[in-house]
């Protein structure tokens, strides 16, 4: 039910500054009804202490309003390529949180240096390539989704389920809303490690790749057997 997909997506956005994931209104989250090829965002400029479903706007796969009497965040484009590109997603969660967002400005990948991060993903969180003047001049969100997609082609959208865009911040997706804000806590999480670790050890080494392997499937595998049946 749409009426179900708009109070997930409002608890998502909500969930964002109690986890400290954004400052001011400095995010958004989005989920999408596949079989009516819909998608729920949050409103453009929304402060979140007194967002109500009001506040959440849908919107086609194209971008077209068909529900909601405000504008959907500016990030909507980037949200809707991410959705056209991966059959698997079902939740987008893009913010500025700190950790994440310094290795987004210093453009730099996530190294994958311990098995926090091996629990979220078996590979580097990727850095999205620099726009062109052209991309930034003409689309520039819907260039940033394209972005996004390229980075994460390769591996998938379920093997990363975050990357970072290139002196922005953080974009993060999942089977629904909700775990996407959960992978975004994680991924904010795996950021401070990382630049910790490498404050200790510039030259610290990447984890070994049977644990890396151990700790990704074990979560998320075909025989995944971390949490309850």
């Amino acid at each position: 039910m749409l009426e179900e997909l708009v109070e997930e997506v409002l608890e998502a956005n909500r969930a964002l500054p109690r986890h400290g994931l954004v400052t001011l209104t400095w995010g958004n989250a989005s989920g999408i009804d596949r079989d009516r090829e819909l998608v729920v965002i949050k409103a453009s400029g929304v402060g979140y202490e007194e967002m109500s479903a009001e506040d959440m706007v849908v919107v086609t796969l194209q971008g077209e309003v068909v529900a909601g009497d405000r504008r959907p965040s500016t990030d909507t484009p980037t949200h809707l390529a991410l959705y056209r590109a991966f059959e698997s997603i079902g939740g987008v969660v893009h913010s500025h949180s700190t950790w994440a967002t310094a290795w987004a400005q210093a453009q730099r990948e996530i190294p994958l240096l311990g098995t926090t991060h091996a629990d979220l993903s078996g590979h580097p969180i990727p850095l999205t390539r620099e726009l062109t003047e052209q991309e930034v001049a003409e689309g520039y969100e819907e260039a940033t989704g394209a972005a996004l997609v390229e980075a994460v082609a390769a591996a998938g959208a379920e093997q990363l389920p975050a990357a970072l865009v290139r002196g922005h911040g953080p974009f993060c997706w999942g089977p629904t809303a909700t775990a996407a804000v959960e992978h975004a806590v994680t991924l904010e999480a795996v950021a401070k490690l990382a630049l910790l670790t490498t404050v200790l050890d510039p030259q610290a080494a990447s984890l070994a790749e049977p644990v890396r392997d151990k700790h990704f499937q074990r979560k998320h595998g075909p025989r995944a057997y971390y949490g309850q049946p």
